[in-house]
């Protein structure tokens, strides 16, 4: 009897050992791990004025102006690649008038960086950016002739070179010694102008066109980029971008500019306001003034977009 209880408790020990050994090792594992992180935001701003036998008088007026800002990013060891989607259209109706374009923009960018450990801040990069619109655009009340379109202009931005990134700031610049910069003006009655720098048409002496204009242009040269994307005060969110290219062959020292800055300001989950602006400078786009009954080209200018809206706003 001793001989059996014996065996019946060694029997009991070992099964209890190897059940629980079963439990310590079994788990579960997810089917995959994702590296990539997405964001995208989709907004309305709205800005409507209506009088109804107003004193001084004044026109009844509806602005609208769409908006979408999608991301993409895949971070794996010291592998970075981001890719950004950026898009406005906006329309304005007044009474009085027929509707007009009020904003319009399309850009892509994408960043590849490679960094050679995981601790730095420096990343072998590659850039790539792209720049347009959706709609023609006119100068008001002249219908005529459009004076940009979609794809005229086009600008293309693509080179290598070094990003210095710190997440904690909101914090990236990129600086590439060979940028190839590419402008595209794909209509051509806008071609033959020579609107935003491509060679223009030749004609003769009665102006008619022997040779039509360039509907591209290549340039090789420098570019930095920076951006600097932070809650600076409760609710209030900070967005400022900044872009200077020069080019080595053509006039090396005139410095394009664009710079973007932006205050996200949130009410509640919905609903935001945002103000903002866009300062452009390129030697290479001429500007345009009426002196009696003509119109002349003069020399460039500063361009200056200012925007103030309340809207509503959806991130998923």
């Amino acid at each position: 009897m001793k001989v059996k209880a014996l065996i019946i408790a060694l029997f009991i020990i070992t099964f209890s050992q190897t059940s629980f050994s079963q439990v310590l090792i079994t788990t579960t594992l997810p089917d995959s791990i994702s590296h990539w992180e997405k964001t995208n935001k989709v907004g309305l701003d709205i800005n409507e004025i209506a009088f109804v036998n107003w004193s001084v008088g004044g026109n009844n007026s509806v602005t609208l102006l769409g908006k979408g800002n999608f991301i993409r990013k895949y971070t794996r060891k010291n592998v970075s690649w981001v890719n950004e989607l950026i898009m406005r259209y906006g329309h304005n109706s007044q009474e009085g008038q027929e509707p007009r374009k009020t904003d319009d923009q399309v850009q892509v960018n994408s960043t590849y960086g490679y960094r050679r450990d995981t601790i730095s801040n420096w990343y072998y990069s590659a850039k790539f950016n792209f720049n347009s619109q959706f709609a023609n655009g006119y100068s008001y009340p002249n219908k005529d002739h459009a004076i940009s379109g979609p794809f005229a202009p086009a600008y293309i931005f693509l080179g290598v070179g070094a990003e210095y990134v710190r997440k904690e700031w909101g914090f990236n610049a990129y600086i590439s010694p060979l940028t190839d910069k590419t402008t595209l003006v794909l209509d051509q009655y806008l071609a033959d102008q020579g609107a935003f720098g491509v060679e223009k048409a030749v004609k003769d002496e009665e102006g008619n066109i022997i040779k039509q204009g360039k509907k591209s242009r290549t340039e090789l040269g420098m570019l930095f980029t920076s951006q600097l994307k932070r809650q600076v005060f409760k609710n209030i969110m900070m967005d400022q971008r900044l872009t200077l290219y020069t080019d080595y062959l053509n006039n090396f020292g005139n410095i394009d500019i664009n710079w973007q800055f932006a205050f996200d300001m949130t009410v509640n989950e919905y609903v935001k306001a945002n103000i903002g602006a866009n300062i452009i400078y390129d030697h290479d786009i001429k500007a345009t003034e009426e002196r009696g009954d003509e119109v002349v080209t003069v020399g460039p200018k500063m361009q200056l977009k200012q925007m103030l809206g309340v809207g509503l706003s959806y991130t998923f």
